[in-house]
């Protein structure tokens, strides 16, 4: 079984910056296994979409609402992946969850999600 563990949100002015981290761990954890981590949110009334994920490789993709503005990374050595977010804006307001897929078990697992707040 995996866990994932996030942290970082918070309440920010709009223009200010978060970093979200996501700590991975479980018995039968291999950090190297994982093929996918990514970065959801969900805004009150919303559907869950994707912010952005990282392959094992490092092949980032992002919402293009986000381009430009966060950055996905992952750090094998300390089994985290990172959301660093600038020039925040109200509409990011959201809980983010992070997600990671292992697809040669079909495995999928979620974070119990961190919240961000922007305000005007």
């Amino acid at each position: 079984q995996v866990q994932l563990v996030e942290s970082g949100g918070g309440l920010v002015q709009a223009g200010g910056s978060l970093r979200l981290s996501c700590v991975v761990s479980g018995s039968i954890f291999n950090f190297l296994r994982i093929d996918f981590m990514g970065w959801y949110r969900q805004a009150p009334g919303k559907q869950r979409e994707l912010v952005a994920d990282i392959n094992r490789g490092g092949s980032t993709n992002y919402a293009d609402s986000v381009k430009g503005r966060f950055t996905i990374s992952r750090d094998n050595f300390k089994n985290t992946v990172y959301l660093e977010m600038n020039s925040l804006k109200p509409e990011d307001t959201a809980v983010y969850y992070c997600n990671a897929v292992v697809t040669t078990t079909s495995g999928n697992y979620w974070g119990q999600g961190t919240q961000v707040t922007v305000s005007s």
